[in-house]
């Protein structure tokens, strides 16, 4: 059975309207709907279902304090004023968790033992990088804006927020309700012609 085509709405809301916000509205999230925002963005499909992506959410003063020594300058003043800040990173022995999310089969010899290191760590983060690009659409599903952002300092963050090495940030989105008064126009996108080909 095909499945139904989304309504116009929800096409907007997950892209044709959809934007990258840089200024955010006083309004606070929920830990309840980052939790419901989880329970979407994991179904989305990885290989082996492997599903490396970790997340630390950033939420207290505390903790943003934390991580503001690893921000570009040009990207302190609006994580900082985000309700919440999402670390993604890729667990670099998600092989650990295949027994569990790959069960009909011993898949961990695929990625665990010498000379597999290279496979495992672009697993990880082809993986990983998916998983944070289903968990954007989840939150903007559920009603939140996003910002996602690299202008930081990896080094920084690993060793502040995943200290035992087993976790590697790959990238940062704050999460929150833009303030839609203050968007950019919208930048230029590809054309079919200029990106696609049909073989």
């Amino acid at each position: 059975m095909n499945a139904p085509q989304l309504s116009s709405q929800a096409l907007d809301t997950l892209f044709l309207q959809a934007r990258t916000h840089n200024d955010w509205l006083d309004k606070p999230v929920d830990d309840a709907l980052l939790r419901q925002v989880w329970g979407l963005a994991r179904m989305g499909p990885t290989s082996a279902n492997c599903s490396p992506m970790r997340v630390v959410f950033i939420k207290s003063a505390e903790a943003k304090a934390r991580l503001q020594p690893a921000l570009m300058e040009g990207n302190r003043a609006k994580t900082l004023a985000a309700p919440v800040t999402a670390i993604f990173g890729n667990d670099s022995r998600f092989y650990d968790l295949l027994p569990k999310l790959f069960p009909h089969t011993d898949a961990r010899p695929w990625f665990d033992g010498p000379g597999k290191e290279a496979i495992a760590a672009t697993t990880a983060f082809r993986n990983g990088t998916l998983q944070a690009a289903y968990f954007m659409l989840a939150a903007r599903a559920l009603g939140l804006d996003c910002g996602p952002m690299s202008g930081f300092d990896n080094v920084l963050v690993d060793r502040e927020f995943f200290p035992d090495g087993r976790i590697k940030s790959n990238f940062i989105c704050n999460l929150g309700h833009g303030d839609p008064d203050r968007l950019f126009p919208r930048s230029p996108r590809l054309d079919f012609e200029e990106a696609c080909g049909i073989a």
